[in-house]
C-alpha cells in the first residue's frame, strides 16, 4: 500500500497577503521495488529564494547541485538495496517502521524518532522489519555539490 503526502505551501497573493498556495496530496513515485519516493520541496539555490514554481515540476534526484530537496522515502521490507552518496548533509528522520542504515563500516538501528545527520557518505537504507518503513530526508547541498541522480553509481 502506497502514502500520500499531504503538502500546503504558503505564499502571498496579489494583495500582497498571506494565502495558501497549494493544498495537495503528492502520489508517490515508484523508483525501484521496495522503495516509493514522496517528493515534497525543493529549492535551486542557497540560501533559499521564495519562488512561485511548484518543484514537483522540476526533474528532481537525489540531491540538487547548489539547493536543498525534502522529501518521504517508503521502504518495503526487504527492499532493494541502492548504496549511494551524495554531496549533501542530509538529515534523516525515522517517522514509523524500523530501518537499518548501512555503512562501508558498520551499520544503526533505527526507529521511530531517531534522527541520522548523513555527511556525505556511502551508505544504503535497508528495511529488515516486518512492516513498511518511512522516513523524511531533508538534503541542503554541500559548497560545490553536484546533483546527484537516483539511478548513478556510487
Amino acid at each position: 500500500m502506497s502514502i500520500k503526502g499531504r503538502r500546503v505551501v504558503t505564499g502571498f497573493n496579489k494583495e500582497g497577503k498571506s494565502c495558501i498556495k497549494w493544498d495537495n496530496e503528492i502520489e508517490p513515485i515508484q523508483l525501484r521495488p521496495g522503495f516509493e519516493n514522496i517528493p515534497m520541496w525543493a529549492t535551486r539555490k542557497l540560501p533559499a529564494e521564495s519562488t512561485d514554481d511548484d518543484p514537483n515540476t522540476w526533474d528532481l534526484g537525489t540531491s540538487l547541485a547548489g539547493g536543498s530537496v525534502f522529501r518521504y522515502g517508503r521502504y518495503e521490507p526487504k527492499n532493494i538495496a541502492r548504496w549511494h552518496k551524495t554531496d549533501s548533509v542530509d538529515y534523516a528522520i525515522c517517522l514509523s517502521g524500523e530501518m537499518w542504515m548501512e555503512m562501508e563500516d558498520g551499520e544503526v538501528h533505527l526507529k521511530p524518532g531517531d534522527v541520522v545527520i548523513q555527511r556525505g557518505t556511502l551508505h544504503n537504507w535497508n528495511n529488515r522489519g516486518t512492516e513498511p518503513c518511512v522516513m523524511a530526508f531533508v538534503l541542503v547541498a554541500t559548497e560545490g555539490a553536484k546533483t546527484t541522480g537516483w539511478n548513478e553509481p556510487h
